[in-house]
């Protein structure tokens, strides 16, 4: 029965620096999902009240405040070390400016597949456009998939049910990353050789050197 099957556990982390304009939609988001997950901010040496008012707004979110700047990926492991560390299924990454919809988790969770390390959802701009960074990655294999990158919607393919369930990409920013556990066991955390910016690249090109992919689940945004 599929009511028995426990929920996958999965570890949100999130690295704040200076976040107040974004902490409240970001955090909400998260603790609003239909999956709810375990969340963690690393905050990375803010000093606007970033720190103060996630301790004082979510009391429900673990906080661990760094001395420095340790940069993305740096700050990331300290979360990654923990989902290993305490039995996580999936970490999710989320930059501080990202927020997702009620059941983004839900449906990446559910998508899954244990070939791919890497699932990202759609990931769109604010305005509800497909975020450009994310079209010159991803858009043409989504394309030849069936899904308009222009109008967010399939294209010939049909309804949206028609969607296939993954597509698979050759790379996919890390704004919004379910890294499974058996990717992070192999492949590790990122490389301390980059601070800010190339951590992501870096970090996929080992995924797919262990026999690992990288795919979006059209369906979760």
């Amino acid at each position: 029965n599929a009511r028995d099957v426990p929920a996958p556990r999965v570890l949100a982390v999130v690295v704040t620096y200076n976040a107040m304009r974004w902490a409240d939609r970001c955090f909400g988001s998260l603790l609003g999902s239909s999956l709810k997950p375990d969340v963690l901010a690393v905050d990375n040496g803010s000093s606007d009240g970033t720190r103060e008012h996630l301790a004082a707004a979510f009391p429900e979110v673990m906080l661990v405040c760094t001395e420095k700047n340790l940069g993305f990926g740096a700050a990331n492991n300290i979360g990654l070390r923990k989902a290993l560390a305490e039995g996580y299924d999936f970490v999710y990454l989320m930059n501080q400016d990202a927020w997702v919809c009620e059941d983004t988790l839900a449906l990446l969770t559910a998508a899954h597949r244990r070939e791919f390390g890497v699932l990202s959802p759609l990931q769109n701009a604010a305005d509800g456009k497909m975020d450009e960074g994310f079209r010159r990655k991803c858009g043409r294999p989504l394309e030849r998939a069936g899904f308009s990158a222009d109008t967010m919607s399939p294209g010939s393919g049909g309804p949206a049910e028609k969607l296939p369930a993954l597509v698979e990409v050759p790379f996919v920013m890390a704004a919004h990353w379910l890294v499974s556990r058996e990717a992070l066991e192999v492949v590790g955390g990122f490389s301390p050789a980059f601070r800010q910016y190339g951590e992501d690249d870096n970090f996929i090109d080992r995924l797919h050197w262990h026999g690992f992919g990288c795919a979006v689940a059209p369906e979760a945004r």
